[in-house]
């Protein structure tokens, strides 16, 4: 083919390379420029689609986890935080709580050290050592009794390799067993120091079992009758006088007392009642109404100009201007469905609705409704769930859903929009190996033309030779 091209025109004259592709460009060049055009559109279509549905998704999982976060809900408060502390667990809805609390004994954990060791890099001997938990009685530094409680003992090796104080701190370390090993050193030497859970029944014993071969694991000992060590605190529950009850904890940090609050007990104070209550998150809720009109007017503002009349890709996607229609009603739709008479919608707490269709809030009337009825306010920006309708993170989440849907929403229209691109390729592809075999035709046929014009040229040229030369001979 290429040299017929680079020869094509040789005997007639005729730029007949330019004159084929003339003719391959006049036939196809139209419905190339129409493919090409709608294929732009169809892109620029898809891309918009892409751009609102990560648009709404993102604003709904947003809400959905600052909902979730708890900083949106009603805080305990503690009246003497040098006593309790309060806080919020996951979930919880405080609104309206109150109880009281008086600290009679902290939780604490056993701790019990040896007798000095001169050196804790010697070996002070080999065998088993037993942990045992369970409860003990314990005056003026000696365990006087103690009773094993339903776990089993924890046996510690000891050998060659963990002989000294700091191999065997190292090896109760490393049985987890709940009691952690520390080594204190000072200027007259070293001392093993044990310490364990908090709670009454964590107390605990250490026995020493010892290799006859290697004798001294017993200065160790720690329970009855062990004289060589100290117990320096004693295993304790938490009393505290929860609403005049009086109530056993084994920790400090108590998230058991009242629903959906934890207390961090700080002092023993007996006979001295802190007072617990809930304050609403008035300033984090005022902060999600002016962020969440912010983030509503960025988005609404995104589909506008995709589905503008004139300039917009998206002026004839259904899907997209479902979603704008959806988006204007939210201010008007019932979060709070409690019967309990205050706002119930957006607009009835100060998100108005501005002429273009954006929001703005009326910070008086939010003011108001964070002073009269924060419970509402809460109660909106609460969790919620999408089978009851509560709240406003359901709300938009539900619209979010519908208008990404792949069935009738921003989902099928990019379906469509991608299946039509398909299509339009298949065209293009079409249209591209039909202009080939149209210039491959042509070239052919001018190929076979040109060779003939060249056959009657030399032809021609002979003919008019010989008439000069009989010419000439006359």
């Amino acid at each position: 083919m290429d040299s017929i091209v680079s020869t094509l025109g040789g005997g007639s004259g005729i730029d007949t390379t330019a004159l084929v592709k003339s003719l391959v460009d006049a036939q196809f060049s139209a419905k190339n420029d129409t493919l090409d055009k709608r294929a732009k559109t169809l892109d620029a279509q898809i891309s918009g689609i892409s751009k609102i549905k990560n648009a709404v998704s993102d604003f709904a999982s947003a809400l959905e986890a600052l909902t979730k976060g708890g900083t949106l809900q009603s805080q305990p408060t503690s009246s003497d935080t040098g006593i309790v502390k309060a806080s919020a667990l996951s979930g919880a809805k405080l609104y309206g709580f109150s109880g009281s609390i008086e600290v009679q004994q902290l939780a604490a954990a056993q701790t019990a050290n040896t007798g000095v060791i001169a050196d804790p890099t010697a070996a002070v001997g080999k065998g088993t050592l037993t942990l045992t938990f369970g409860t003990a009685t314990v005056s003026s530094g000696s365990m006087t009794s103690f009773t094993a409680g339903s776990g089993t003992p924890v046996n510690i090796t000891i050998d060659d390799t963990n002989s000294s104080l700091n191999g065997i701190a190292s090896a109760i370390n490393a049985a987890q067993a709940g009691v952690t090993a520390t080594v204190l050193s000072d200027s007259s030497g070293a001392r093993l120091v044990l310490k364990g859970k908090t709670g009454a029944d964590q107390a605990f014993t250490l026995k020493a079992t010892e290799d006859s071969t290697a004798p001294g694991l017993s200065a160790l000992d720690i329970g009855p009758g062990a004289s060589g060590t100290t117990i320096g605190n004693v295993a304790q529950d938490a009393i505290v006088k929860a609403d005049g009850v009086t109530l056993q904890r084994s920790s400090n940090s108590i998230s058991d007392l009242y629903n959906g609050v934890q207390l961090d007990l700080v002092a023993a104070k007996p006979g001295t009642t802190v007072s617990l209550a809930s304050a609403p998150a008035t300033d984090a809720l005022r902060n999600a109404v002016n962020d969440y009109v912010d983030t509503y007017n960025q988005l609404v503002g995104m589909v506008k100009q995709e589905t503008d009349p004139k300039t917009g890709t998206l002026s004839g996607d259904s899907a997209a201007r479902n979603l704008l229609d959806s988006l204007s009603k939210m201010t008007l739709t019932n979060l709070v469905n409690d019967g309990s008479g205050g706002p119930q919608t957006l607009a009835e707490i100060g998100a108005a609705t501005n002429r273009d269709g954006t929001l703005k809030v009326d910070a008086a009337q939010l003011s108001d409704a964070l002073t009269n009825h924060a419970d509402a306010v809460e109660k909106m920006f609460s969790p919620g769930l999408l089978s009851t309708g509560d709240g406003l993170s359901a709300a938009l989440r539900s619209v979010a859903d519908r208008s990404t849907s792949v069935i009738y929403g921003l989902g099928a229209s990019a379906a469509r929009y991608t299946k039509a691109q398909s299509d339009i390729t298949a065209q293009q592809d079409k249209a591209s190996a039909d202009a080939d075999a149209m210039r491959t035709r042509l070239t052919q046929q001018f190929a076979s033309m040109d060779a003939k014009v060249a056959a009657y040229k030399s032809t021609q040229t002979f003919l008019t030779q010989q008439i000069a030369a009989w010419n000439s001979k006359g």
